[in-house]
């Protein structure tokens, strides 16, 4: 096929996975998909070779294949058009339970052709607590409700009864109905596109382009690579701690460089602990992923092509790798962003300006109570989970220039957002009395971090409700890289009426907010790169007038 078209056709599948993307936007009910946007999207081919991404959450995209293939392996020739699958348990296609994915299969001249994968976090997936995060758990069966690949559907429709038995295991049932409703639309539009491309082009000549794509995509990233120096280093990052007892657990990545190809070893990572920073092996094989590509141009699709040219080792048993029935929830945040910024480390001493400061860690806080604005018939206030996406860390600056303020982390990379102050508080019993960037929160370099968060929260529920906190960076802040300096770490902090404070842990489960309370908090901004006293002077007085120092 002639490169014009194969570029046209490259083009083609990213804008349908783009598509799928804008249709979950616009018929999520939960303000975590429709606000912050907490999903993606991806197509694979019938391999389960990842052909195509949209731009929404890297952590998860390197671990959809993953999913396609645990369905394939389940069902492989049962398999036909219209059928609905779905999956979340990270021992079988999932990275952490609160994800939950649909798999439909698209048919081309009577064989597998394409996958079309949807993957959305859910407010609620039942287990000990509201929200998805336990940090008390120990064991994944206390984290919430396990999904193999299961049929749940055909014709292109979901079994009622099968809904029904999933929703009545979560505390949210009408955003848990909407939502999966919303991931099956997102599916079978992209279903429906991948069938015309199908009958435009043919299925021969169109499983040869993804064939030739996926080529052309490896070709670049081994160009990209084979411009290093060949070698070895080592990087190191550290998570706060477990929740349990278990503190500064280590990833270590050994990155060796040979050729157009990039190894990276987590082998020496500290051994799996009791709390849910764990990760599963689709998601430490995704994050190291995100990290190569972020060590990438931006131009290179984000295929199965490109990823060819990294290749991944580990140990089972590891905080990176984790036996069966471990608690992981955490996962895709942290131990995610350790993984990268270990990574990180290691590459600075191969290709400094590739590197990018650390972006800052997840301190995520999940409040439940009651809303007496909408009263139910039996006069309570109605349930309400709430999440929060806001005041967000920064972003490490690089090479070209200073990092993004209050972006997020680097598992998202500014894909999550904080959605609409004022949606927020007409939807739910809070106030956000501020909302701002934290001045002097951003490590120095030649390039700053960008700067995290100000916020204050006034709580207004009916009653008291509770929070479950779950994240890390309260003690180590955005990694500096290339010389550049770390920053400022988290500091959260629940205010009482009397002035007092209680700082609030970054894993804590049942922190109960009376009515009227205040969550301050200070999030940390992203790591520094290079040397800080080579910033340009006209910057820092630049930051001097704008008040961020």
């Amino acid at each position: 096929m002639d490169p014009v078209t194969l570029a046209v056709l490259n083009a083609r599948f990213t804008a349908i996975v783009e598509e799928m993307g804008e249709a979950l936007l616009r018929t999520a009910y939960s303000q975590i998909l429709n606000s912050s946007r907490d999903f993606s999207i991806a197509v694979t081919d019938g391999q389960c070779r990842l052909v195509a991404q949209a731009d929404h959450i890297p952590v998860h995209v390197g671990a959809m294949p993953f999913a396609a293939r645990a369905v394939v392996d389940r069902f492989g020739d049962a398999m036909k058009p219209g059928d609905v699958y779905l999956l979340n348990d990270p021992w079988h296609g999932g990275s952490h339970l609160p994800d939950l994915t649909i798999v439909l299969p698209i048919f081309g001249e009577g064989s597998l052709r394409f996958l079309a994968v949807v993957r959305a976090h859910h407010s609620d997936i039942g287990g000990a607590t509201h929200g998805g995060y336990n940090p008390g758990a120990t064991e994944i069966w206390q984290e919430g409700l396990r999904i193999p690949p299961i049929l749940l559907g055909e014709g292109g429709e979901m079994r009622p009864d099968l809904v029904d038995m999933l929703a009545l295991n979560t505390r949210i049932n009408r955003d848990f109905r909407g939502d999966l409703a919303a991931m099956l639309g997102a599916a079978k539009l992209g279903a429906l596109r991948l069938g015309a491309l199908l009958d435009q082009h043919g299925a021969t000549a169109l499983m040869g382009a993804v064939d030739a794509i996926l080529d052309l995509a490896h070709a670049h990233a081994a160009r990209i690579v084979e411009s290093w120096p060949d070698g070895t280093w080592t990087g190191e990052a550290f998570l706060d701690d477990d929740g349990h007892g278990a503190e500064n657990i280590a990833i270590r990545a050994t990155c060796t460089k040979r050729g157009g190809t990039l190894t990276v070893d987590l082998s020496a990572s500290d051994d799996q602990v009791r709390g849910f920073v764990n990760s599963s092996h689709p998601n430490m094989v995704s994050a190291c992923c995100m990290g190569f590509a972020y060590l990438l141009d931006p131009e290179v699709a984000k295929n199965e092509g490109a990823f060819r040219a990294l290749r991944v080792v580990a140990r089972e048993g590891s905080v990176v790798w984790a036996r069966e029935g471990a608690a992981v929830t955490l996962c895709t945040s942290h131990c995610s962003n350790e993984i990268v910024e270990a990574i990180m480390r290691a590459m600075q001493g191969c290709c400094p300006e590739r590197v990018m400061g650390g972006w800052g860690r997840r301190f995520r806080i999940a409040i439940t109570g009651e809303d007496a604005r909408r009263p139910q018939a039996d006069g309570k206030g109605r349930r309400f989970v709430w999440h929060l996406f806001h005041a967000r860390p920064g972003g490490g600056g690089h090479a070209k220039g200073d990092g993004w303020s209050t972006a997020g982390e680097w598992h998202s990379a500014g894909g999550l957002k904080f959605g609409s102050v004022e949606m927020a508080e007409a939807r739910f019993p809070l106030h956000f009395r501020r909302h701002e960037f934290l001045p002097g929160s951003a490590g120095e370099g030649q390039h700053r971090g960008g700067l995290g968060a100000l916020l204050d929260l006034v709580v207004e529920s009916d009653g008291p409700a509770r929070a479950n906190t779950a994240g890390d960076g309260a003690r180590h802040g955005s990694a500096g890289l290339h010389s550049g300096q770390d920053s400022a770490p988290h500091r959260y902090v629940l205010r009482h009426a009397d002035g007092t404070e209680r700082v609030l842990r970054t894993k804590e489960v049942g922190v109960v907010i009376q009515p009227g309370e205040v969550i301050e908090v200070r999030s940390a901004g992203g790591g520094g790169w290079g040397d800080p006293a080579q910033r340009d002077p006209h910057a820092v007085e630049a930051d001097r007038a704008e008040g961020l120092l």
